[in-house]
């Protein structure tokens, strides 16, 4: 098993930025990729950005070039930089982590809750 859990959410300002972490504990070692998602009420959950074991990176095409995926191995986290946020990136963003040969995300975190306003 692979515990997940999200923190950085809050409230900032249209342009503003916010860093949002995922610390995973348990097996780790059977990871291969983790991932950001977001859902806002009566959406389905959308993909925001993925990193591989080794780096690799994807993005969705309306967070390109304003947010950043990274991870730090050391303290098995994976971050999310937000900059330029926009009112429509609000949303409750969750990270998730898929194993190797896995279908899909296998774990979830409880879901950190980010709002663009001013």
């Amino acid at each position: 098993q692979v515990q997940l859990v999200e923190s950085g959410g809050g409230l900032v300002q249209p342009g503003g930025s916010l860093r949002l972490s995922c610390a995973a504990s348990g097996r780790i070692s059977n990871i291969y990729i983790m991932g950001w998602y977001r859902q806002t009420p009566g959406q389905q959950r959308e993909l925001v950005a993925t990193i591989t074991s080794i780096g690799s990176t994807n993005y969705a095409d309306s967070v390109k070039g304003r947010f950043t995926i990274s991870r730090d191995n050391a303290k098995n986290t994976v971050y999310l930089q937000m900059n330029g946020l926009k009112p429509e990136d609000t949303a409750v963003y969750y990270c998730a982590a898929g194993r190797y040969y896995s279908s899909g995300y296998d774990y979830w975190g409880q879901g950190t809750q980010v709002t663009v306003s001013s």
